[in-house]
């Protein structure tokens, strides 16, 4: 199931997103069943990110309301819609997670592996993997920017690690080992992914 959903300005997100339980109260009819899986195409205001969030039908409230229960996948885009929701694009950068998911290769322990971001800032990334690296292990990486002919060729260190049998998203957390040199053209391109983020013009497979 599909839904559209456009708010009209940030405060209708406090309004349809409870935080207590991670529920998203939409539109719906007729009622869907209980367990039908729903992916929710959401804009926010005339300015405001697209972001695609997906869950199950986990309940009804009244006429034509239901509720929709958000996955594990979707806690960062949660996380930045509510940042944006208080000011807009957030200035401090160590709060602010992009959340795109972008064509990634890193050197594994056999070798190249291609994989998937599930956010980004200018100090790290999130990179999902069944089988991450472990803790402290310093890698290359090289992450398809759209928009950008030359990909972002950085190192980092992996923070720390999430496997499946965490609920949650398993992957591993890579801070980015930024020579000086460095610092101010990683901000930049990440300055200008978020503008992109937030003026609906990223491909299509970046919102998934």
């Amino acid at each position: 199931m599909r839904v559209v959903l456009r708010l009209e300005s940030p405060s209708e997100w406090i309004k349809i997103f409870d935080p207590r339980d991670g529920t998203l109260a939409v539109d719906a009819s007729p009622a869907p069943a209980l367990g039908e899986a729903v992916r929710i195409d959401l804009t926010v205001g005339a300015n405001g990110p697209r972001v695609i969030l997906r869950g199950q039908i986990i309940g009804h409230r009244g006429a034509g309301v239901s509720l929709v229960g958000l996955g594990a996948d979707e806690r960062e885009k949660i996380n930045y819609l509510n940042g944006f929701v208080r000011g807009g694009m957030l200035d401090l950068r160590e709060r602010r997670r992009i959340p795109v998911s972008l064509a990634v290769t890193y050197g594994g322990l056999k070798g190249p592996v291609q994989s998937r971001t599930r956010d980004i800032n200018d100090q790290g990334v999130f990179v999902t993997s069944a089988e991450p690296l472990p803790e402290g292990a310093e890698v290359h990486l090289i992450i398809a920017i759209p928009g950008r002919a030359e990909p972002l060729s950085v190192l980092g260190r992996v923070s720390h690690t999430v496997v499946p049998e965490d609920e949650d998203v398993a992957g591993m957390g890579i801070v980015f080992r930024l020579a000086e040199s460095e610092v101010a053209a990683v901000a930049a391109t990440i300055d200008a992914l978020e503008r992109a983020f937030l003026a609906g013009t990223l491909p299509e497979d970046t919102l998934t």
